[in-house]
């Protein structure tokens, strides 16, 4: 049963940013339906999407939270399978947001290699290759354990047969990685596919090196 209390002011602008967050995967057409889900930590409590409900028919007072356990502190709504990926990043990740997805590209490179090549510079802003959590079935904690083994040092990683987790400090950041990975395993599949010729992959170094440019990038202020 959900606590009796209601969202804070923080909670409340964090949750109209998650559900802006959730329809923006399917406008971008990283998810469809239902699938997929979104979350934000704000103190102690994780705002997450809930289960089986279409994006376009959230409303401000469908706000879903639950604590670092996963007891539910806010709403009614049943909260997304995926609900044990979510709170495992929370809980040994410095993550403020994540963005789960079941990107087409994506999820086909999940099923060829067991990490995404470096095929592109910006795998530095992810840490580095892109590693594929190994297969298992979804809500478990059997994929929550696989995912974080995944994302070592890492903030995205591949879901085998699944899709993609990203995690960030802001909703917008997590966004970003989602959509960059997804970009780029389009990229290696648009190069892999070309015969007679293998896709240039870039070195440890040179990954490294972008890596760090890449901490300082954009405007300052």
């Amino acid at each position: 049963m959900a606590e009796e209390r209601q969202e804070s002011p923080g909670e409340a602008d964090a949750w109209a940013e998650l559900v802006d967050t959730a329809r923006r995967t399917v406008t971008d057409g990283l998810v469809v339906g239902t699938s997929g889900n979104v979350s934000v930590r704000v103190g102690d409590t994780v705002l997450v999407t809930p289960s089986g409900v279409p994006y376009d028919r959230l409303t401000p007072d469908d706000v879903t939270g639950v604590d670092l356990e996963g007891r539910q502190v806010l709403g009614t709504l049943v909260p997304t399978s995926e609900l044990p990926m979510h709170l495992a990043v929370y809980r040994h990740t410095d993550a403020r947001a994540i963005v789960h997805t079941h990107a087409v590209h994506a999820t086909a490179v999940s099923t060829l290699v067991p990490e995404l090549p470096p095929i592109h510079y910006m795998t530095g802003a992810l840490g580095g290759p892109v590693r594929v959590a190994p297969y298992a079935t979804y809500g478990t904690d059997e994929l929550a354990e696989n995912m974080l083994h995944a994302l070592a040092d890492r903030s995205a990683c591949l879901l085998q047969n699944h899709g993609t987790l990203t995690y960030g400090a802001t909703l917008t950041q997590a966004y970003d990685r989602t959509a960059q990975l997804e970009w780029m395993c389009h990229l290696w599949l648009t190069a892999r596919s070309v015969p007679g010729l293998t896709p240039n992959i870039l070195t440890e170094r040179q990954v490294a090196e972008a890596g760090e440019r890449l901490r300082g990038y954009g405007q300052r202020g």
